[in-house]
Order: C-alpha cells, then structure tokens, then sequence
C-alpha cells in the first residue's frame, strides 16, 4: 500500500466492455493492490457478440458483468453508449472522452494499439490519442481545466497484434494473476461463452510474457507497447513506469 509514495490515476479506454480488462486487468490489479487508483472506461459495451441474445439483453448483460469485474480489480468501470460495430470516430465522441480525462486527471492511459482487426479498436485508439491531446490544451475550454497525461501506453490485446511490439513487461505476482482471473470470470466471454477461448489466450500470454520479461525469476508478466523511441524496460516493483 502507499506510505510516502504518491497516489496515481490509471485510465484505460477500450472499445468494448472486457476489451482493457482482459488486456490490462492485471496491470490495474496490480497498482491498484498498491493504493494506486484505477477507472476502467469502455466506449461501448460490446453488446453484438452474443449468438442466442438480443443486443440489449447482451448490453445490459456486459454492464453488469463489467462493473462486477472491475469491483474485483479494485476499478470503477465506466461505460458510454455507442453502438458495437459502429463506435463512429469524430471530434464529438473525442471531446466527450476528453472531458473524462479532465475529470479523473489520469497520470498513465492505457488503450488499443492502432492496428486491430476490428474497426471499433481502431477508432478507439484514435478517439483515446485526440481525447488525450485535446485534455492537455488549455486554449481548448471545456468544463473542467485542461490535463496533460504523462504517460500513453498500448495494451497487448489478441485482435490488436499486427505490428504490436512489447516495450515494457511488468512482473505480475501470482496472487494478482489469481485474482484477475477471478476478477475475469465476471465475464460469461471468459470461459468461452461467445465461442472464443479467452481464458486459455491470456492465462497462456501472461506465462510468456513472464518468461521473456524475467525468465526462471518471473511467473506472470503484462506487456505494455510504449511510441516508437521509448526502450525496453522491465519493472517488478509497485511503481508504474513514468520515467521512461
């Protein structure tokens, strides 16, 4: 827990409820184990996933499924209302997640790597880095003051691999991997409800990122994509990696 150390602020933003979580969860877990805090924003819930239910049913299914995974990362889960399949990528949806920054005040970001598979993880990263440029001019007004985010990272997310290459492993103890996968099985998607094995995907991407990032020494390890000229680095210890 924190002592003298400062308290910090992480925002994910991804394009569907689960996306950060499965992606980022255990780094969130992680900091927020130490006293850090964390809120969990997703521009849509990713309600057309779902083959036997409605878009609604499925949507009102994700939120709650959402809020009790982030209750167990230690979180807060926010969820706006954009339409799966169709997160439009424009200055309105931009400055509403602009707005959001400059309410929480993040130090670190963490969202989708630009190349994706999906159309809806693309527009998100662009929605995240426009948000994140707009919240740091103060010659743009909005509600709140501006807000320079120190640091953006990309999480290591399975439709999100074409040219994606790991800066950063962060050591993941085993009680933190425990409880993301815990924290995970909020979601009905984790156990292969939607017809994708995602339990088995990230439980065996957090074993090789701890081989590669600590080798014999480490179990579990995150990866985290930093813009291009940052270098590799490995972190163990409790802090985020703010001085890179």
């Amino acid at each position: 827990m924190l002592t003298d150390k400062k308290e910090m602020r992480i925002l994910t933003i991804g394009a569907h409820a689960a996306d950060q979580e499965l992606a980022a969860g255990m780094i969130v877990a992680k900091y927020t184990a130490a006293g850090h805090k964390a809120f969990m924003l997703s521009l849509t819930p990713g309600e057309k996933g779902h083959a036997t239910l409605s878009a609604a049913e499925y949507a009102e299914q994700k939120r709650r499924e959402a809020a009790e995974c982030c209750r167990k990362l230690g979180a807060e889960a926010i969820i706006l209302n954009y339409k799966d399949a169709e997160l439009p990528y424009n200055d309105e949806v931009s400055y509403e997640v602009c707005d959001i920054i400059r309410d929480i005040k993040p130090d670190v970001i963490i969202t989708h790597w630009q190349n994706s598979m999906h159309r809806d993880h693309r527009h998100a990263h662009k929605i995240a880095m426009d948000a994140t440029f707009f919240a740091a001019l103060k010659r743009i007004e909005r509600a709140k003051p501006a807000h320079w985010t120190r640091r953006v990272f990309f999480s290591e997310n399975w439709e999100d691999m074409e040219g994606y290459e790991p800066d950063i492993y962060v050591q993941i103890p085993e009680p933190i991997f425990e409880q993301y996968c815990d924290a995970l099985s909020s979601f009905a998607l984790w156990e292969g409800g939607t017809g994708w094995p995602y339990a088995d995907y990230y439980k065996s991407l957090a074993r090789l990122r701890g081989c590669l990032g600590g080798g014999l020494n480490w179990k579990y390890a995150a990866a985290l994509m930093v813009p291009k000229g940052g270098m590799v680095q490995r972190f163990a210890g409790e802090r985020l990696p703010l001085e890179l």
